[in-house]
């Protein structure tokens, strides 16, 4: 999904703090629990399991960290050049500005209809490692969402890690599903939803597994309306119609993080009973069930018997 050229990106809703030293608060108020909520490699689920089954150098081997003693990036940030959907198309960094934009401009009215009074989230850029509402975050667990700290966090060098060791397609629209999934959960913190994961926290039918999937479907209910967003300023859509090909990417995103993919990546074998995050045709479903529908009711994961 590209970006109208013209739109403008308020880059004020994303937190630029990579290449910073030594470790760094949130940012934000500090509410809900203190549990990571990722949809990317299933967060710091992932970096366990790697760990259990083949010690932490395998951690380097399959490309989830890496040999340096500092443990950080050494990329600097600097978000000044993100001033228009052209630059959204062309850099990643800019491209998840864009995305939580529209992101923001969506929910905040799309959630009244239902009830729900909208309030944005955080949104950060990192990379190494940092502070956090829930504990110290790192690169390696890939995107997530902390309730504690409202805060949605990404080092844009995942999607790049999603196509290269995971076969994700790429494409502007796997990196947007992304960042959308992410504010699916504070959706699910918004609604009361996002603790249930806690309850019931591993299977393929647990509550943590319908929580990452109703996330998925709120990312493709966001990806419905993206293309009729509209960017305050300009009073003109963020994001261009969706093409066959940008469906196609985000798919093979949600694929190529679904539990069994990456569990038979890391172990050589699929083992249901752990999933933490869903299958990825599970992933694929359910984004496809926002995406078409475009309604919030037909993404309660929890209505149903088997998601």
């Amino acid at each position: 999904m590209s970006f109208d050229p013209n739109s403008r990106l308020d880059t004020s809703q994303v937190s630029d703090r990579r290449g910073g030293g030594g470790f760094r608060g949130g940012g934000g108020s500090r509410r809900g629990g203190g549990l990571k909520l990722g949809g990317g490699l299933g967060g710091l689920v992932v970096v366990i399991l790697v760990a259990v089954f083949f010690g932490p150098e395998a951690l380097t081997s399959i490309g989830l960290t890496d040999d340096s003693s500092s443990g950080r990036s050494t990329s600097s940030g600097d978000l000044s050049e993100c001033r228009t959907g052209q630059d959204a198309n062309e850099q990643a960094d800019c491209r998840v500005v864009g995305t939580v934009n529209s992101l923001n401009a969506f929910w905040q009215g799309y959630l009244p209809d239902y009830g729900i009074s909208y309030r944005a989230p955080e949104a950060a850029l990192e990379n190494g490692q940092w502070d956090t509402g829930c504990g110290v975050g790192n690169s390696e667990m890939g995107p997530f969402y902390c309730p504690s700290d409202e805060t949605a966090y990404f080092d844009t060098d995942f999607f790049q890690v999603l196509k290269s060791d995971y076969g994700s397609s790429g494409g502007p629209l796997a990196e947007e599903y992304v960042v959308a999934h992410e504010w699916g959960h504070h959706i699910q913190n918004l609604t009361g939803t996002l603790g249930k994961a806690q309850q019931d926290p591993q299977g393929e039918q647990s509550g943590a597994v319908r929580v990452e999937l109703q996330a998925d479907c709120y990312a493709g209910l966001w990806a419905a309306h993206a293309a009729t967003t509209n960017d305050p300023e300009t009073g003109k859509p963020y994001l261009e119609e969706l093409t066959e090909q940008d469906v196609s990417d985000a798919l093979s995103a949600a694929a190529a993080v679904g539990d069994d993919r990456i569990q038979q990546k890391a172990q050589g074998r699929v083992t249901p009973e752990s999933w933490t995050h869903g299958s990825a045709e599970q992933r694929q479903k359910w984004f496809i069930a926002g995406y078409t529908s475009g309604d919030l009711a037909k993404c309660d994961t929890f209505a149903v018997d088997r998601v």
